[in-house]
């Protein structure tokens, strides 16, 4: 049976990232929610998408912070906002979440400024609580971001996630727990602090491992993807969780070889909108309107994946499980 991981939660319905947005995804069936993680000031993970936090929280309305604004080159690419390595945990708390794409989750939006936003020890207990009240062994896909950028500050992530991850007991295999990245090296410090957790290797569908390229040997994801990229991986990681556009259009062999390897796989992320969807798989309404979405995650579930990201976990466990 194929694994329904609620993306960030139930975005679809609610601000990703938020405790509302990780209990609807459990309650709407997923087997686990994937909380993202970039370092604080004072070393806490903090749960959100990108360490760039203005598109997401209300940080650009508060006065005090005005002057925390600033740009940055993260992953070779120049930004400009707000970042939460210049916050401390107790100042990140005061933040309220917003909708990261309310042209297009609209209803989600309405829900914006309600909730505080989270650290990971918040999705670590909150699904460990659920698991408890609901019988169910429900788990974490934790996805490490940006371990290079933040290890030229002064950071090693891997470190931070290993130690929380142990203070919360999640560290030792007795739940389920994944650790996921773009860089494969940080997936390494992880295995070698002792973390008891399925490793899994995020690839995109054009670009490069950021590690690879700031060590002055870039290799392309598609490189990866090859047998032979497939082959170094073994006994490196468990598995690879690719961008679905890979499996739909580029390269749909990948599964079966991976397979071959005894890697498993993942795909990410399944919504169900036209702005999302393959254009062959759009409807009339508008890119906020839902496509033919069943049929596109449908030849996605029949190439066998083993996992897969959705923002609306209610339509996904129809679509992948029912």
């Amino acid at each position: 049976m194929t694994i329904v991981i609620g993306h960030r939660g139930a975005p679809g319905y609610r601000p990703e990232h938020t405790r509302s947005s990780y209990l609807l995804a459990f309650a709407m069936g997923a087997d686990a929610v994937e909380p993202d993680v970039v370092v604080s000031r004072d070393g806490v993970l903090v749960v959100r998408h990108e360490n760039e936090i203005s598109g997401t929280t209300d940080v650009a309305e508060h006065p005090e912070f005005a002057d925390r604004r600033a740009t940055r080159t993260v992953d070779g690419e120049e930004l400009t906002g707000w970042f939460a390595e210049d916050f401390d945990w107790a100042e990140l708390a005061t933040l309220r979440a917003r909708e990261r794409l309310p042209r297009i989750r609209r209803a989600s939006a309405e829900h914006d400024g309600e909730e505080p936003i989270l650290c990971l020890r918040d999705v670590l207990d909150l699904a460990r609580d659920e698991s408890a009240r609901t019988g169910r062994d429900l788990g974490v896909v934790v996805e490490i971001k940006h371990a290079t950028y933040f290890a030229s500050i002064g950071w090693d992530v891997s470190a931070l996630v290993a130690a929380e991850l142990r203070n919360a007991d999640w560290a030792t295999g007795q739940r389920p727990l994944w650790i996921e990245s773009f860089e494969a090296s940080v997936l390494d410090r992880v295995k070698e602090a002792g973390v008891a957790a399925t490793s899994v290797f995020l690839m995109e569908a054009s670009g490069g491992p950021y590690d690879l390229v700031a060590a002055g040997e870039p290799v392309p994801y598609a490189e990866l993807m090859s047998p032979a990229g497939l082959d170094a991986l073994v006994g490196r990681v468990d598995g690879i969780s690719v961008d679905k556009q890979v499996l739909l259009r580029r390269h749909p062999r990948v599964v079966a070889d991976a397979h071959e390897r005894g890697l498993t796989v993942f795909a990410w992320t399944c919504r169900p909108e036209n702005i999302f969807l393959s254009p062959r798989h759009r409807r009339i309404g508008g890119v906020a309107a839902f496509g033919d979405y069943r049929r596109e995650w449908t030849a996605i579930r029949d190439l066998g994946v083993d996992g897969v990201f959705v923002d609306h976990a209610d339509l996904g466990v129809r679509a992948f499980q029912g």
